[in-house]
């Protein structure tokens, strides 16, 4: 509590506290002196009285005179402080008396009663008479002086006693108080004189403070007070100082800022007007690659889209080689023009990537088979190993997948003298709906040493830097193939070893696609036999699981005479082998001494299919008589492979396909583009698959024929002269919602490859868009997407004769029932009694599901009985069962016929087949 006290109370309690303690012990002190003085006088002055009035008693107690008693009595009360007054005789009987009655009377049975006895209010004295009393009075006296005569009692009051101490007690009473008094106006002067000088330096520091450096303290009027005083001055001189120079420091600064403000802002002007330049510089560049991309691209998709139709015209084998040739050199021109694109896009991060199915196994063969010819000028091995727990149906950006593989596997023949080549595909996690894959390409070249894989992925960076380096290359591939890597969300990283190799690997996590049914070994080779010969031992391994996932059963053997005498061996026994590969170079087996021994094979019944590297292609063509059919070139595509060994087998026999579902009528379609090439191929592609083609060259002859016809589908070119693609689709939908009509689906073909360009394209009224070059499958897949119509494969020389209708195949063909169980009878009869014994149950699911309106369970029903005629010769009920479920599909009013049809071809088999339904 003393702490919280300021000077002020401080002083007060310092001076007042003390005083005031002196001053009450003194004042009580002295009262009580006076108090016992004057209750001495008290005392002294009654036993005055009583030895007084003793002598004046005597002679009147003697004669017994009562009236005199009496008198002296009442006189004695004019006496201060008398109260009463009684005269007793010796036996203490009242003789006389004056005053009120006694307070202390004394009992009359006390021998001796005390002399003095005083309380609060009064104090009583009882003296005795005696007769020596008589001597005082002039009255003679006897012989015994001692004798007793009476007694005197007298009280005295103390209410006077009291009174004058009362008074006194006020008097110092008062007197303390003025002393207090006049002692706290003396602090309160001297705490004044002390706060007064301590506010004026509380109030200096807070202007100071608050930055009013320039407040003085004036003199204190203490020496104490006054060298504070000076001290505070003095502090505040040396802050005004030191604030006039941060003042100047901070002026000159300021000067100096803005001086460098303005010429940053000069320079922000002209960054700018850089900026601006650099961003037309950027936007002619972005549109010189989008124009030449077309420019290219356009007569690219004709040399494709025709050669494409080319091949499926009559054609000698050489012919279709140099057209398969024709067609590989295209794609290598586009897949440099993409990498030249590819490398903008990516520095200006505007590179999307796409996300459709692809066949992993076909990717990485395909990207082998067109780096083939480099790798055989230096008698490289190519390998591709996909172990078989691999996912193969994908879905990504294949084509940006396969730039990689090429890069890498192209890095790895330009590295790499002598050996081989393995490019392998593994499963490393798997889920539901996606895979992680971990693919590696590994040679056995120069590999790397430290320093050079540090700068392996920075741009315009090579292995072997020096002067006389035989690989030629920008340095730019394994950068745009890590760009693309990390933004497909994988990694990419090398393992080198210098003198022994190098592996690059990546790895990617995919979704899963629809598996494709096409990847099922093909029925006419299921169960076979085939042998293999391949001196190369990683070539023979890969070979051998190549056929085996065909279905095949393999044998392997490293020399072709024991492969002969094997095949000889087994032709009459139960596994005989009907099928030979043969891996061989000009060295193993010269040209001239190959068909021999083909022929040999043939007489023992096996049929041979030979593989070399495609450096020697060329020197067996012209020794073979049919070369298309028994010559491969290394290395061997599984799924081409399978055909041809199919094809070895059963020459003269359309294998099953799953083909596009028969159209309930012919879309109409509109062909819109000014090159000549590139319109005579769309509109060739889609009569062959049984549309109704419509063309125009140019923006205002489609507009014209939009508004005179109805077309499910219109195909619009992007960049034409006078009213381009833009434009053309702007004015249709104008035209659409003035008349009120619902808008024609648009889809834009263009060789644009910006990734903008998408976006402009929809934004525009287009509804989709397809990137030249386009193929049949793209085309049928966008015309089903947008009409619901879907397309047939059609030959040309059957382009306008209708389909053959389903009530004109026969019921049941027994010779398709055993090609499809691949020859063998008992198969063919266990698969056609399954159909039969649950057809009954079939068709009454069908009639069901049809009168309750079940529309999916009827789907279900019948796509499970189009299922099970796939493996037997039934083609009417096939038939019946494929225009059904095409039909359901797309809600066609025809389905009700073609569900009665379904019905009747399911009676017509079991009557035929004699089975009761």
């Amino acid at each position: 509590m003393f702490k919280e006290l300021g000077i002020k109370g401080r002083v007060l309690m310092l001076t007042l506290l003390p005083t005031s303690l002196l001053a009450l012990v003194l004042g009580g002190y002295f009262t009580w002196v006076q108090l016992s003085d004057l209750q001495a006088q008290l005392l002294q002055r009654g036993q005055m009285i009583s030895e007084q009035l003793a002598p004046l008693a005597a002679p009147a107690l003697l004669r017994g005179d009562t009236l005199l008693l009496q008198r002296i009595a009442t006189q004695t009360l004019e006496q201060p402080d008398v109260r009463a007054v009684s005269f007793l005789s010796a036996e203490r009987t009242r003789m006389a008396h004056a005053g009120p009655s006694m307070l202390n009377q004394i009992a009359s049975g006390d021998d001796m009663p005390p002399a003095l006895r005083s309380n609060q209010d009064v104090t009583h004295f009882l003296l005795p008479v005696l007769e020596n009393h008589l001597s005082l009075s002039g009255e003679p006296r006897a012989d015994d002086s001692t004798r007793l005569l009476g007694w005197v009692e007298l009280e005295l009051s103390h209410h006077n006693t009291l009174l004058s101490g009362y008074r006194s007690l006020l008097t110092s009473l008062l007197l303390i108080a003025t002393g207090l008094i006049v002692t706290a106006l003396l602090a309160l002067r001297m705490s004044r004189s002390i706060n007064e000088p301590l506010r004026r330096i509380k109030h200096s520091v807070a202007k100071l403070k608050d930055g009013h450096l320039e407040t003085r303290l004036p003199p204190l009027g203490s020496h104490e007070l006054d060298e504070l005083a000076s001290g505070i001055n003095r502090m505040a001189e040396v802050l005004q100082n030191a604030q006039e120079e941060l003042q100047h420091s901070i002026d000159q600064a300021t000067e100096d800022v803005q001086q460098n403000l303005e010429t940053i802002e000069i320079q922000n002007i002209e960054l700018d007007f850089a900026r601006k330049e650099a961003l037309e510089a950027s936007r002619i560049k972005s549109e010189f690659l989008a124009n030449m991309s077309h420019e290219i691209r356009t007569p690219l998709n004709g040399i494709l889209g025709f050669t494409n139709l080319l091949q499926k015209s009559q054609l000698t084998p050489r012919q279709q080689d140099y057209l398969s040739t024709i067609e590989k050199s295209a794609g290598s021109l586009l897949s440099i023009i993409n990498e030249i694109l590819d490398f903008s896009k990516i520095e200006a991060g505007k590179l999307v990537l796409e996300s459709i199915p692809f066949n992993l196994r076909d990717l990485l063969q395909d990207t082998l088979t067109i780096l083939a010819p480099a790798a055989h000028e230096k008698q490289l091995e190519l390998l591709c190993m996909v172990y078989r727990d691999t996912p193969l149906a994908l879905v990504g950006d294949s084509l940006r997948l396969k730039q990689i593989l090429t890069n890498l596997v192209s890095n790895a023949i330009k590295f790499t003298r002598e050996g081989s080549i393995v490019m392998r595909a593994m499963l490393e996690d798997e889920s539901a709906d996606r895979v992680q894959l971990r693919i590696s390409v590994q040679d056995t070249g120069i590999g790397l040493s430290e320093e050079d894989l540090r700068a392996l992925f920075q741009a315009f960076s090579q292995a072997d830097n020096s002067l006389s380096r035989q690989a030629g290359g920008t340095g730019l591939g394994l950068v745009i193939s890590k760009r693309l890597i990390e933004q497909m969300g994988g990694e990419i990283g090398v393992h080198s070893n210098p003198g022994h190799g190098s592996e690059f690997w990546i790895t990617l996590n995919l979704p899963k696609a629809r598996d494709d049914a096409e990847d099922l070994p093909r029925p006419p080779l299921l169960g076979r036999h085939a042998a293999i010969l391949e001196s190369h031992e990683l070539s023979r391994q890969v070979l051998q699981h190549q056929l085996e996932d065909c279905g095949l059963q393999v044998s392997v053997f490293a020399d072709l005479g024991q492969l002969i005498e094997a095949v000889a061996a087994a032709r009459h026994g139960t596994q005989p082998i009907q099928l030979a590969v043969l891996g061989i170079t000009a060295q193993v087996l010269p040209p001239e001494h190959l068909g021999e021994r083909l022929s040999v094979l043939e007489q023992h019944g096996c049929k041979a299919v030979a593989l070399c590297p495609t450096t020697e292609q060329a020197l067996y063509h012209q020794v073979l008589p049919d070369a298309h059919s028994q010559l491969q070139a290394k290395p061997a595509c599984t799924r081409k492979l399978q055909h041809v060994l199919a094809e070895l087998i059963s020459p003269r026999q359309t294998y099953p396909q799953t083909n596009p579902p028969a159209p309930s009528r012919a879309p109409r379609v509109l062909c819109v583009d000014d090159n000549p090439a590139n319109l005579l191929l769309v509109q060739t592609l889609l009569d062959d698959m049984g549309a109704r083609v419509s063309t125009a060259d140019n923006g205002y002859q489609a507009l014209e024929l939009a508004k005179q016809e109805t077309f499910d589908l219109i195909f619009m070119d992007v960049q034409m002269p006078g009213m381009d693609g833009r434009q053309t689709t702007e004015a249709i939908r104008q035209w659409e919602t003035k008349q009120g009509q619902s808008p024609v689906p648009i889809v834009a073909l263009t060789a644009h490859a910006l990734a903008n360009e998408k976006r402009a394209l929809l934004q525009s009224g287009l509804d989709d868009y397809l990137s030249k070059p386009i193929g049949e499958r793209q085309l049928a897949q966008v015309v089903l997407k947008w009409t619901g119509l879907a397309l047939r494969h059609q030959g040309p020389e059957r382009r306008h004769q209708p389909p053959t209708a389903s009530h004109e195949l026969s019921v049941l063909d027994a010779a398709e029932g055993l090609r499809l169980a691949a020859g063998k009878a008992d198969l063919a009869a266990d698969m056609l009694s399954m159909l039969l014994a649950g057809l009954a149950a079939d068709r009454q699911a069908i009639r069901q599901a049809r009168e309750s309106g079940e529309l999916k369970a009827l789907i279900e029903r019948i796509h499970r009985l189009h299922g099970a005629t796939r493996y037997c010769g039934v083609p009417h009920l096939r038939a019946a069962c494929q225009r059904s479920e095409t039909l359901l599909k797309q809600n066609d009013p025809a389905v009700h016929s073609a569900l009665d049809e379904l019905d009747a071809a399911i009676e017509r088999l079991a009557s035929e087949a004699r089975f009761d339904v």
